[in-house]
């Protein structure tokens, strides 16, 4: 199976809008909307770990993440990633950098604040985070943090520590447990979206017979799991927010 390197649209995805310009429904695409919604679900699933619960905090992480993550990985991703991202077609790579170091500027102000005022712990956590946005989409150092392992760790586990974290400044057995979850997770959805992504790159009739019926397979696994994980997520926050 060989790819076809002129098909590169991806506008077409299931989390893309088909209404509105290109500039608009790229920078939907840029987010990845529903796998960042699973790391936004993750923070939460941590945050509501913790007791009592600090609701001013449990926004200021998922802005945190939103921004960080959302916008300035994927943002990062489109500008320096060896291969050709569909979205980076539609912003030049000047705008793609000025988006990435702002979203994370913002997101790092957030953080400072409450990491010096209430949870000076989560600083490592910031380190690691950073470390990554930069080394796995920019794959740095020959690529060596650009694998699906450091993927699930940076983005499935450390969002829960992040979330329990920010609200308690301490870590718990229970919590590193529901981290490590999370990380299986995510190492699940990376596994799925691989070969999605580059079944979705090759024309139908080069994929042979069976390329519709693996590439809807694929497509359900990862909305299973990011629907899954989100609708978690808002459970676990309803559930608190109500008791």
């Amino acid at each position: 199976m060989q790819p076809n390197h002129a098909s590169k649209d991806r506008t077409r995805e299931w989390y893309v809008p088909a209404f509105g310009p290109l500039a608009f429904r790229s920078f939907v695409g840029l987010l990845f909307l529903p796998y960042t919604g699973m790391v936004l679900a993750y923070v939460i699933i941590g945050s509501m770990m913790a007791d009592p619960i600090y609701w001013d905090r449990v926004a200021a992480i998922a802005v945190i993440y939103f921004l960080g993550l959302g916008i300035g990985a994927h943002a990062l991703d489109a500008a320096g990633s060896k291969t050709v991202k569909p979205w980076g077609t539609a912003f030049s790579t000047r705008r793609l950098w000025t988006i990435a170091i702002g979203s994370l500027v913002g997101a790092y102000a957030i953080g400072i604040y409450y990491m010096v005022l209430h949870a000076p712990l989560l600083w490592p956590i910031a380190i690691l985070e950073g470390f990554f946005v930069f080394a796995y989409n920019l794959e740095w150092f020959g690529g060596r943090f650009h694998s699906d392992g450091w993927f699930a760790f940076s983005w499935g586990s450390l969002p829960i520590l992040a979330g329990y974290i920010l609200q308690t400044n301490s870590v718990s057995i229970g919590v590193l447990l529901i981290a490590a979850s999370a990380g299986l997770l995510s190492l699940a959805e990376i596994k799925a979206s691989r070969p999605y992504k580059t079944l979705k790159r090759t024309e139908p009739g080069l994929g042979g017979a069976d390329w519709n019926e693996i590439t809807e397979k694929l497509e359900g696994v990862l909305k299973s799991l990011s629907l899954g994980v989100i609708l978690l997520g808002i459970g676990l926050l309803a559930w608190r927010w109500t008791g």
